[in-house]
């Protein structure tokens, strides 16, 4: 057994289980770092966009050699209707340049460079390995067990096993997911010439747009959709509440269809070979569904802990913040030979002091009310469609005249006090 002792074993080798891995490894740790995949990257899905300041943490001037597609300059924003959009964005090119902000990715390429780096670290890598559970004594977890029976043991279990992980469930942490707090989302990935990608979003070599896109992108339905510019594709994919399908009958499939056949959507991507097709779930419950996220002889980050903004779409970032937190307190429990449950609460407490969980409470209010107010994703979108529409066509009618047109429609079908209602709503779930 001593033989076979590791001072940490990481579960999944996606964002978090990398970054906790590589900053364990950096401070002479021994570190196990185990991927069900063939290989770090192959099971893992997002929608490709990664955020540079948590990952220059870990790695200085990585935008110098990992594998990324393209800086982002611009982050749009489109409501749609059935044939229209109203749109809004912000671009600035200083954002294509150093430090940056921001980089779509393709998560194949980019899992494996990260992996690899923990490995330069001293990481020792296991991919192609399913764990089934973790091993307990006395209470405390000692261990993980694969599933052909095999064990290997370590002084703490670091698990960012996923958002279905099921380590988590196994060791009572979380139960089954609601349809209410996960999405399901699809993802295609549909190449196109370098010039062809620059020329339709108006952009430069070393230059990527973000799309957020929602109303009739997601038929109506409680969720987003996205549209990324990479260096010779783009990634396209849409999600909802798993609830929202099950209460529409919709599929994920017909709804990605749908969207790249949107006036909208369709020039952007039209002469595109599909060459790639995802599907993953999003963790989108907030802070009052985080489990337990330490314990003795474990911790949990990334999906795994449900850590996603769902307001801000960002996952990856809170994913490399959680797991660089995970190694750091693992560091400190070696220096003090101690890994209780008292001891690696010390990663709670820089969680709840840092971005993660505070972000993550601020906006605790924001999944419960986006389920019941789907007014935000069918109403608002398409009523401003129509006013934009009137108010855009010039047929002499006067212009007073067109702005009590366009209330009168907004009042019909929604009189001001459930308005007011909505938006007070909003503020407070987002203040």
């Amino acid at each position: 057994m001593d033989e076979e002792k590791f001072d940490a074993i990481v579960v999944g080798a996606g964002p978090a289980g990398s970054a906790a891995a590589l900053t364990m490894a950096r401070k002479g740790l021994s570190v196990v770092l185990i991927e069900r995949g063939e290989y770090p990257g192959a099971k893992n899905v997002m929608g490709g966009v990664l955020y540079r300041k948590m990952l220059e943490t870990l790695v200085p001037n990585f935008w110098e050699e990992a594998p990324l597609e393209r800086p982002v300059v611009e982050q749009r924003m489109a409501l749609l209707s059935e044939r229209s959009a109203v749109t809004a964005g912000f671009k600035d090119p200083a954002l294509g340049e150093p430090p940056y902000n921001a980089f779509t990715v393709l998560r194949a390429n980019f899992d494996r460079w990260f992996a690899g780096k923990a490995e330069e670290a001293g990481a020792f890598l296991l991919p192609g390995m399913p764990i089934e559970d973790v091993v307990r004594k006395d209470g405390k977890v000692v261990g993980v067990q694969a599933f052909d029976g095999s064990e290997l043991y370590a002084d703490v279990v670091v698990v960012a096993d996923g958002v279905n992980s099921l380590l988590a469930k196994k060791m009572g942490l979380r139960g089954e997911l609601r349809p209410s707090e996960v999405a399901l989302a699809v993802k295609q990935v549909i190449s196109l010439p370098k010039e062809t990608v620059e020329q339709r979003f108006n952009i430069q070599d070393g230059q990527g747009v973000v799309m957020e896109l929602m109303g009739a992108a997601t038929g109506g339905m409680v969720g987003q959709a996205f549209l990324y510019t990479n260096r010779e594709s783009l990634s396209i994919g849409v999600g909802c509440l798993l609830s929202e399908f099950v209460k529409t009958k919709k599929t994920p499939y017909d709804l990605l269809e749908d969207l790249k056949q949107h006036p909208f959507v369709a020039p952007l991507i039209e002469g595109g070979v599909a060459e790639e097709y995802t599907a993953h779930l999003i963790p989108e419950g907030g802070y009052d569904t985080v489990p337990q996220v330490y314990g003795d002889g474990f911790l949990l980050a990334g999906d795994a802990a449900k850590f996603v903004n769902v307001l801000h779409r960002e996952g990856s970032n809170l994913a490399m913040e959680s797991g660089r937190l995970a190694g750091e307190t693992v560091a400190f429990a070696k220096e003090r030979g101690d890994f209780s449950a008292a001891t690696l609460r010390r990663y709670r407490e820089h969680l709840d002091a840092g971005f993660v969980l505070r972000d993550l409470h601020q906006y605790r209010g924001v999944p419960g009310f986006m389920e019941h107010n789907p007014q935000f994703f069918n109403f608002y979108p398409q009523i401003l469609n129509e006013v934009a529409r009137d108010m855009l066509t010039v047929d002499g009618v006067p212009k007073r005249e067109k702005e009590r047109s366009a209330l009168r429609r907004v009042l019909r079908q929604r009189p001001a006090l459930r308005i007011a209602r909505d938006l007070y709503g909003f503020w407070r779930a987002v203040r």
